[in-house]
């Protein structure tokens, strides 16, 4: 087993999404090695917040930049590392997609959120993702 820092164990995410044709889309992105879908995430940067940690291995790892919401839409737990992370995951609204960009070996695939849901594999990120289209109608209906 490695040895691995504790802050490693606090992780940050986004769930970039769009609006396309009228329709919520939400970018995935392979895996490392390109075995399955996951959304931009890794270790929260222990000088920034989780937001700017989140846009950070946004555009490190999708090649997207945008607006990250302050406010985490929820967290899920993982097992890796001989321990267990924790990730807090923000939506970010995209507002520009690079052609060039530092792990530009992933794959990237704009999706409808069922699609998404569909693809991802921790239950509880899952269930995050499926929340999306309704929390955004929600804060819409409260502005």
């Amino acid at each position: 087993m490695s040895q691995v820092p504790d802050h490693y164990f606090n992780q940050s995410a986004v769930i970039p999404v769009r609006k396309h044709n009228g329709r919520l889309e939400v970018l995935l992105i392979s895996s490392r090695k390109r075995k399955r879908w996951v959304i931009p995430k890794g270790v929260k940067e222990p000088e920034l917040s989780g937001p700017d940690s989140a846009a950070k291995e946004a555009l490190e790892e999708a090649g997207i930049e945008g607006d990250v919401r302050p406010d985490a839409l929820g967290t899920y737990r993982y097992d890796k590392w001989g321990g267990t992370c924790t990730v807090d995951v923000y939506l970010m609204f995209v507002a520009e997609v690079h052609d060039e960009w530092e792990e530009r070996y992933r794959d990237r695939e704009w999706v409808d959120v069922a699609t998404a849901v569909e693809r991802l594999q921790e239950p509880d990120l899952k269930k995050i993702v499926g929340r999306v289209p309704q929390m955004l109608a929600s804060k819409h209906a409260a502005e």
